[in-house]
């Protein structure tokens, strides 16, 4: 790109090459969140030039803020989003608002990524950065206030609750953990074993419970009961009412990894879906193809995430170096 280029350019484009890139890229990188952003920033810098496929379905978008990311504690996901497109837009970094619907290839030949507008670009190295959706336990009312007064993560939520009337709402076993931890935040908690059976529950788990101060309700929950736009209790299927001001929940996590598989990566099954086999770098079992943030593992916060896929592209970067030196020697 020209400098002027650089200074105008703002980082997306509706699908029409403009002859600057023909369609061929040294790095594709599905997935605009926070790890695609960072490798692309990354891969940037380091002058590859680099295509961003984004679907524009970020995890946290019912969240209004981000929390623990030093120097962006509080920042709202999609500011923090539009930032990081501006910042890889400086260094000619392409970003494509698309959905990459299939792939196909390997180190040798490359990648070819088909989007769903029809057009199929090429890479020598493709990041798989696609994260995971959550899906919510199916109980009246929690979908709506997902990201307000339902939340997951107490490290995420729970400063900015802290001191209120806590419920959790157990999904599985491990909810137990869960009501212990959110006690970090607020001394009045109440575990909710919703579709738990109480036989579920081991002599060790009823030990802690009962130390935390937890109050353990069995019994199913039908819905949440919310008056002026806010959480006030929750409503069992047997007519009782608990007054809450805020529900932790556990989502079911579901990998967005389709991609991975489709190339032949090796997965591991894992309590919470099935993930790619990956290195400290995130390269697959698959030459040339990686994968960062949440479509790398399950617990990778909006910092962790960042973090990998600046680890990605800078490996990345040092792999297109070696194999294109390793050719020129010899020749």
């Amino acid at each position: 790109m020209t400098e002027k280029q650089d200074e105008t350019y703002d980082g997306t484009f509706d699908g029409t090459l403009d002859g600057t890139f023909d369609g061929k890229y040294e790095v594709i990188v599905v997935g605009g969140g926070a790890a695609g952003l960072s490798a692309a920033l990354v891969l940037g810098r380091a002058r590859r030039r680099t295509l961003v496929v984004d679907a524009g379905e970020p995890r946290n978008a019912p969240a209004a803020h981000m929390q623990g990311f030093l120097s962006r504690d509080g920042m709202p996901p999609a500011e923090f989003l539009a930032v990081g497109r501006e910042e890889i837009a400086r260094y000619g970094v392409r970003l494509v608002h698309d959905r990459a619907v299939d792939v196909t290839g390997g180190q040798r030949e490359g990648f070819a990524v088909r989007l769903a507008a029809g057009r199929t670009v090429h890479a020598r190295q493709l990041v798989v950065a696609t994260g995971l959706k959550d899906e919510l336990p199916p109980v009246e009312g929690v979908a709506e206030r997902f990201g307000r007064d339902v939340v997951h993560c107490p490290y995420c939520h729970g400063w900015e609750v802290r001191d209120q009337a806590f419920g959790v709402l157990a999904t599985t076993p491990m909810s137990v953990h869960q009501a212990l931890i959110v006690t970090q935040w607020s001394k009045d908690v109440t575990l909710f074993l919703h579709t738990v059976a109480e036989a579920d529950l081991t002599d060790e788990d009823r030990r802690r419970l009962a130390a935390a101060g937890v109050d353990v309700v069995p019994g199913e929950v039908a819905g949440l009961v919310v008056e002026d736009d806010r959480l006030t209790a929750v409503r069992l299927r047997d007519g009782r009412v608990h007054d809450r001001e805020v529900l932790f929940v556990a989502p079911r996590a579901v990998p967005q990894t389709d991609l991975l598989s489709r190339l032949g990566a090796e997965m591991s099954e894992t309590p919470f879906g099935a993930y790619p086999v990956v290195d400290a770098r995130g390269l697959t079992t698959v030459p040339g193809l990686w994968a960062a943030g949440n479509a790398s593992g399950f617990a990778e916060q909006v910092v962790n995430a960042a973090s990998r896929g600046y680890r990605a592209g800078a490996a990345i970067n040092g792999e297109l170096l070696m194999t294109d030196l390793d050719a020129e020697a010899a020749r």
